[in-house]
């Protein structure tokens, strides 16, 4: 089972609305068990014959938090001005990259490297744009569109959804 299948199954589990989903094909087992009182998805993934791994919290999509940097967007427009504000409308015109993963956001390879993608570099298709770290595994998302970086909606060493936008770029 590979990683998009088990995050289809968190997201299938998370709108069901089921409390724990236990899943066995071939050599892995899976344990999906969410709870109304907490905010988290907990995930046990474990080889038939093998030990258990330690489980990792996953965030649930959730409305609110999605919406959060649209506030903070609104507010940097009333404090420059109209300009801002005419750019938030533009947004529409670009395309986003998003997240094909849950994991951690980097912005560099290593701390001691240079940034992979900087606002106004221009990328081409197949460029690597960030990593995106997920149980241990570093994984360099490649751009899937060529055009200029407008913006980076991410902080780096921050946590990301799976399809949660990462990036602005624009086609022109």
């Amino acid at each position: 089972m590979d990683l998009k299948e088990i995050q289809n199954l968190i997201k299938f589990v998370a709108k069901s609305g089921a409390s724990e989903v236990k899943l066995e094909t071939g050599d892995v087992k899976i344990t999906i068990k969410t709870g109304s009182d907490e905010k988290e998805t907990i995930v046990h993934q474990v080889p038939v014959g093998g030990q258990m791994q330690q489980p990792m919290p996953m965030q649930q999509p959730q409305q609110p938090q999605q919406q959060a940097p649209a506030p903070a967007q609104d507010s940097g427009a009333q404090n420059k001005g109209e300009d801002k504000a005419s750019a938030g409308e533009d947004d529409s015109k670009y395309i986003t990259v998003k997240s094909p993963i849950i994991g951690t956001f980097y912005r560099k390879p290593s701390p001691d490297k240079p940034i992979f993608a900087e606002v106004g570099d221009t990328i081409k298709e197949g460029d690597v744009l960030c990593i995106i770290e997920a149980m241990k595994l570093f994984n360099e998302i490649e751009s899937e569109v060529s055009g200029k970086i407008v913006k980076v909606l991410v902080d780096d060493s921050s946590p990301v959804e799976f399809d949660q936008p990462l990036f602005l770029v624009d086609p022109s």
